[in-house]
């Protein structure tokens, strides 16, 4: 970071004769650029700062990062339950991956497919299939469980992120993946397993001295009938054959040493069904009345959880259980309205209600942005309606107009060729959300590189249009990123505190 420097008021010019022709340039800068040119060579480093709505990203012939930091696979932090990224090499599947040596870098197609199957997952398949969206949901209580198929499966990168979290007494603990846009429950793998497949990484019930089975027609119990059994239980069949059961228990859930928490109901996946990326499960973090967030303690002074996402594979976030308000330890943050869907109660949901380019606000119809705004923590890329992606593509190519465009990259459609260029500058894209809450995004926020260790190379703008059909805005975890977002759901507000992760 160069916080001290004062950018021209005119644009900086990539060529670097440019550059050192420029007599407007500062010259604390000028000193820098004049220094370092000889040994930039073909350095894929960089260094960046942002002034007045812009980012400039500067080529450094050393790792800003220096000295790396091998991840220390921390269980515990003093901001709540460590994050790791699915890629992490202290992740199941990243280990894992380290291990047999595979590639731990993930395609920009392997990314656009998994969003494609969140947003589907999201709003039903209409464009494709002429499948319709789903039923709305009463608010607060409804559970959906797939007719078919791996009921953590049909939840498509609900793996993107883990934390790991304990079961039952003594504690059974596994790499569990976390969530607000659940199906309404917490998930996770139980014995009995299906014969075929292995068992290691499955919570076992019989071994736990405080689990208590559900009853069917209870208040718990969220079928209206059960397959023949008088616990919370129901199999799920395709062509005459079981593909599992999914059965409701209550057992103690330990998130830390200090925290637990008793009773805490959740939805066994038996015989058959088994999790995707090596996660054993997905804590429900909705507006379910049954949730994780709904058991946070009602303390003065706490929201019911936060999370803050690590910003890439080799860095660690953190998810806090009824931790206490940004603004009771110090911090600042910027709040929105908060509320639950009038199509799905478990839904958290704001309003987006403009965008800003470089600083000035965006002139986009009120249109564009109605309906909710959902915060997801499965898909990647942020996807606005129609009009309001439009308005920001088109603007931000006229303020891009100066650098080589480079082909689209599947549904990023608005991207550049940075190669052999010694500074670029992009501007600011700032989220306007109700109540006055604008958040900045950084440059690797708003950007997605397929390099993620080369800035100077293709870079594409990390937002594309929504499915027409769907009457909702997805800001997805890349936006996110390194920010702690706070659900004060008591307090009905949404807070954003940047740069704490």
């Amino acid at each position: 970071m160069l916080p001290d420097l004062q950018p021209p008021t005119a644009f900086l010019s990539l060529s670097f004769a440019a550059v050192m022709a420029s007599a407007i340039l500062p010259p604390l800068l000028f000193c820098l650029v004049l220094l370092v040119s000889p040994y930039l060579g073909s350095s894929s480093y960089h260094t960046s700062y942002t002034y007045d709505g812009k980012h400039y990203v500067i080529r450094s012939n050393r790792d800003p990062r220096q000295p790396k930091q091998t991840p220390t696979c921390q269980r515990s932090s003093s901001d709540g339950l460590p994050v790791l990224h699915r890629l992490s090499p202290c992740s199941p599947h990243g280990a894992a991956a380290a291990r047999s040596q595979e590639t731990t870098t993930t395609s920009v197609a392997d990314v656009l497919h998994r969003d494609a199957l969140r947003l589907r997952s999201l709003f039903g398949d209409k464009d494709n299939h002429g499948a319709p969206a789903p039923a709305p949901s009463a608010p607060g209580g409804v559970v959906s469980i797939p007719s078919r198929g791996d009921p953590i499966e049909t939840l498509p990168g609900a793996f993107e992120y883990h934390v790991t979290a304990g079961f039952g007494t003594p504690v059974q603990e596994f790499t569990v993946g976390f969530d607000t846009l659940t199906a309404g429950a917490t998930l996770l793998k139980c014995t009995p397993c299906a014969a075929t497949e292995r068992c290691n990484e499955a919570f076992e019930p019989s071994a736990s001295s405080s689990v208590r089975q559900v009853p069917c027609g209870s208040p718990d119990c969220p079928f209206h009938s059960c397959s023949g059994s008088p616990s919370c239980t129901f199999s799920m069949t395709a062509n005459n054959t079981l593909l599992g059961n999914v059965t409701f228990l209550t057992d103690t859930l330990t998130l830390a040493s200090s925290t637990t928490l008793d009773s805490f109901r959740f939805a066994c996946l038996e015989a058959g069904f088994r999790p995707k990326n090596n996660s054993t499960g997905v804590l429900d973090l909705s507006w379910n009345s049954h949730s994780l967030a709904s058991r946070a303690p009602a303390i003065l002074g706490t929201a019911a959880f936060s999370y803050c996402l690590p910003s890439s594979p080799d860095t660690m976030g953190f998810l806090s259980i009824g931790p206490p308000k940004p603004e009771v330890s110090g911090r600042k943050a910027i709040y929105t309205p908060l509320r639950t869907s009038s199509y799905n109660g478990n839904l958290y949901v704001v309003d987006l209600v403009g965008l800003g380019l470089g600083g000035p606000d965006l002139s986009v119809p009120p249109a564009a942005f109605a309906g909710d705004t959902l915060l997801d923590l499965r898909t990647t890329f942020t996807y606005l309606r129609p009009e309001a992606y439009a308005a920001l593509r088109d603007g931000f190519r006229g303020r891009m107009s100066q650098y080589p465009t480079a082909p689209p990259l599947g549904k990023l459609d608005t991207c550049y060729n940075f190669t052999g260029l010694n500074m670029f500058m992009v501007p600011v894209v700032t989220l306007k959300f109700d109540g006055g809450a604008d958040v900045d995004l950084s440059t690797d926020e708003m950007m997605y590189f397929p390099d993620p260790d080369n800035h100077f190379s293709i870079a594409c703008l990390a937002f594309a249009a929504a499915p027409e059909h769907a009457e909702v805005a997805v800001v997805g975890n890349r936006a996110q990123a390194s920010t702690e977002v706070v659900y004060d759901v008591r307090g009905g507000k949404l807070g954003f505190v940047p740069y704490r992760c």
